[in-house]
């Protein structure tokens, strides 16, 4: 990211030495289409709904909240700047009191002026449409036991008070949050308009403040996004212009033709993981159009601690021993994109401490699988023989690793089977107890860099919540001492950063142990781009920032 920062630098220097200014040099690359590729949708376009990497990227040149991560590449994203406010506010009455100031003039693009009732309204919306951190994020705000009891009828009286006249909203706490900003920099507490629709969108467009706009949604074809005719930037940090006139993202070919289409120029990215046959070609023939970048992420399989097989513990720890890691990694990419796992928190994240129970050499560090001591937990269990389903993407990687783990699950003595199902809905259906999902294979990439964002949004015990596709803590793993232990880390934090992430490491080690998850391999991201794309960047909380970017 350096050397990028570095030719960056270059470009301006050499821009100014030539007597264009940076006005000239963005409008010059100013137009055009950038043209992205799936081979599925990403489900619900609802910003407070959606809790995918797939659109959680579109999210930030479309929507605003009331702060934001900078628009920068490299760990300057992690930064967070205000947005609609006008400034970040000092904490007041201890640390539980945010006064925010909203800017004038920011208007939606519908053209309707963005107002104080607006962000009343939104963070109200949060809770009315039961958004899945809603409860893990947001139950500090006064009144939010009452909005998470009745969602239809959320006022936060108490916590969310708008002043029209002072053009302010003042936002109360039950206590300190010390990740209180980052929260809200998320697109699921972004700023929509009044009168939303207090239920999941679904694929209706709800009007953004940012400098562009999604203007067509069809899951089975594809999504538009175009300029914002009622945009003017207010922040170069928080929200910049972007480059292209229109970004056309289409749905339907396969990993394989997303290939072989950027290679040919007939489109610029793709979202989906590049098939491990074709990494050693882009990588010779492309290698100018591949960026590589490490990631706080990791693959897992949750197991439902609420169903047989896995609502013994011991049938859990025994897939944890059986699975053969390297095998994954290779799936994946092999070592270059990969690195196998065993705990939750990755590693270079906050609280990390390296531990690896579920191995032939438990330590630090996953060696090799034990399938000895797997097959004997299984025993202990008495669960041999069971029927186990694995829900898997329809996607190549996520079928090849299903394809898989059904062997290992197979010698262990169960009777396997993988069912791949489309990725626009396999991670809502994963989540939703209705479906009595056994076993599942995907993905976690950081909200914010906190340990709690990986410890207590998916195994928190507020995070789950029955008959619903908001319920991210997919394992429905609920501990009631480690959950006390995840809030005190949580208050901790507040005061003493350092001593709350010894806290987390312990409780990284607590969560690995009862095994609600199996810890697959930490990936590192690869972005494959077109001859014609320039000015790639690479934010490390928004990923590609694909408006940032112009096509020749």
């Amino acid at each position: 990211m350096k050397k990028w920062l570095l030719a960056g630098a270059a470009a301006l220097l050499l821009t100014a030495m030539s007597g264009t200014s940076f006005a000239e040099y963005k409008a010059e690359h100013r137009g055009g289409t950038i043209r992205l590729l799936a081979k599925s949708a990403g489900g619900s376009l609802d910003p407070h709904i959606n809790y995918t990497l797939q659109y959680w990227s579109l999210y930030q040149p479309t929507y605003d909240g009331l702060v934001t991560f900078k628009k920068a590449a490299g760990e300057e994203g992690f930064k967070i700047v205000a947005d609609i406010a006008e400034e970040l506010p000092v904490p007041e009455n201890s640390g539980k009191t945010y006064v925010f100031k909203i800017r004038k003039g920011i208007k939606f693009s519908d053209g309707r002026e963005l107002g104080v009732k607006d962000v009343v309204a939104s963070l109200q919306r949060i809770f009315k449409v039961s958004s899945p951190t809603s409860g893990s994020f947001f139950a500090v705000i006064v009144g939010a036991d009452k909005c998470l009891a009745d969602p239809a009828n959320c006022t936060l009286e108490g916590g969310v008070i708008g002043d029209e006249a002072k053009g302010t909203v003042t936002i109360n706490l039950n206590q300190p949050d010390a990740e209180f900003f980052q929260k809200l920099g998320l697109p699921h507490a972004v700023i929509l308009p009044a009168d939303a629709p207090t239920k999941d969108a679904g694929t209706e467009i709800i009007p953004g403040t940012g400098p562009y706009m999604f203007t067509s949604y069809d899951p089975n074809k594809a999504l538009v996004m175009e300029r914002n005719p009622h945009f003017k930037v207010w922040s170069e940090e928080a929200q910049p212009d972007g480059y292209p006139d229109k970004v056309q993202y289409d749905f339907g070919l396969s990993e394989e033709a997303a290939v072989t289409a950027i290679q040919n120029g007939e489109a610029d990215w793709l979202f989906d993981e590049i098939p491990a046959d074709r990494l050693g070609e882009i990588g010779t023939k492309n290698k100018d159009q591949v960026h590589v970048t490490p990631l706080t992420a990791w693959w897992y399989l949750p197991m439902n601690t609420r169903l047989a097989p896995f609502d013994n513990e011991k049938a859990r720890q025994a897939v944890s021993y059986a699975i053969d890691r390297n095998a994954l990694v290779k799936i994946f990419g092999g070592p270059v994109l990969a690195s196998p796992v065993c705990q939750v928190l990755p590693p270079g994240f906050p609280g990390h401490e390296p531990y690896c129970p579920f191995t032939k050499d438990p330590g630090t560090k996953w060696s090799a699988p034990d399938m000895d001591k797997a097959k004997k937990l299984v025993e202990e269990s008495g669960t041999k023989g069971q029927k186990v389903t694995i829900i898997a993407e329809d996607k190549a990687i996520s079928k090849s690793i299903g394809v898989y783990l059904q062997s290992v699950l197979n010698e262990l003595g169960y009777q396997a089977e993988v069912k791949p199902i489309s990725a626009n809905i396999q991670f809502t259906y994963i989540q939703n107890t209705n479906n009595k999902v056994q076993m599942s294979i995907t993905q976690w990439y950081q909200d914010y860099p906190a340990a709690s964002d990986f410890l207590y949004v998916l195994f928190g015990c507020e995070s789950f919540h029955e008959g619903s596709d908001s319920s991210v803590n997919i394992a429905g793993f609920c501990d009631k001492e480690i959950n006390d232990k995840m809030k005190k880390a949580l208050d901790l934090g507040v005061e003493d950063p350092a001593a709350a992430n010894k806290m987390w490491a312990e409780i990284d080690k607590a969560v690995t142990d009862k095994a609600p998850a199996a810890g697959l391999f930490t990936p590192k991201h690869l972005d494959f781009v077109s001859k014609r794309v320039g000015n790639f960047q690479f934010n490390s909380q928004y990923y590609w920032m694909v408006t940032q970017s112009w096509v020749q």
